[in-house]
């Protein structure tokens, strides 16, 4: 009896590693594919929308939070040496430091309280949180990244980092809370 507990155990962290690998996969494929810059954002050329989030909250959300931070960390990396190599490791660090803050608390939230609520709660204080976090840190790397004075930055944080940051998430956000329920029920046949 114990050692069919144990391989069935064994079985269902082999499937949570397969959905994460898949989850790390699927986002790398939404950033190769669908990107663009916001036209309605003055000078933001260079902050592009895409989609990745949306897999990584959804297994932060089937997962949990270190679920939700190990996919991160992951995608930051291989994105960062392939689709997004110009952007170095700055690129990495900030987009492990924006998903992350956003799917660790979006995870922690709705861990405490799992309903429909929670997930709304969750996914707004998620996106609040990856806008607010952003704002020190373009302050700090941008300018080393780009060469751009940290007035420069400051000047661009009101009319298109925070509105850029505050829109990215808030649209993933949306996406995840429609389609969450919808995968959940395909993921909860395997186990």
């Amino acid at each position: 009896m114990k050692s069919n507990k144990n391989a069935q155990k064994k079985r269902s962290g082999g499937m949570v590693f397969v959905y994460l690998a898949m989850f790390a996969a699927l986002s790398i494929v939404l950033v190769s594919f669908i990107h663009f810059p916001f036209p309605f954002l003055p000078g933001a050329q260079f902050l592009e929308y895409d989609p990745a989030d949306v897999p990584i909250l959804i297994g932060t959300f089937a997962f949990g939070p270190a679920a939700g931070l190990l996919l991160t960390l992951v995608v930051s990396i291989v994105q960062g040496i392939t689709v997004s190599a110009g952007s170095g490791p700055w690129g990495i660090l900030m987009h492990f430091v924006a998903t992350g803050s956003m799917a660790a608390v979006a995870g922690l939230v709705y861990k405490k309280f799992h309903s429909f609520k929670g997930a709304i709660a969750a996914l707004g204080f998620g996106a609040l949180t990856m806008t607010v976090v952003m704002i020190p840190l373009n302050l700090i790397i941008t300018p080393i990244y780009t060469g751009a004075s940290v007035q420069f930055v400051a000047g661009m944080l009101l009319p298109a980092i925070i509105p850029f940051n505050l829109i990215k998430s808030v649209v993933n956000c949306i996406i995840t809370f429609i389609v969450y329920k919808h995968i959940m029920k395909l993921i909860d046949k395997t186990f």
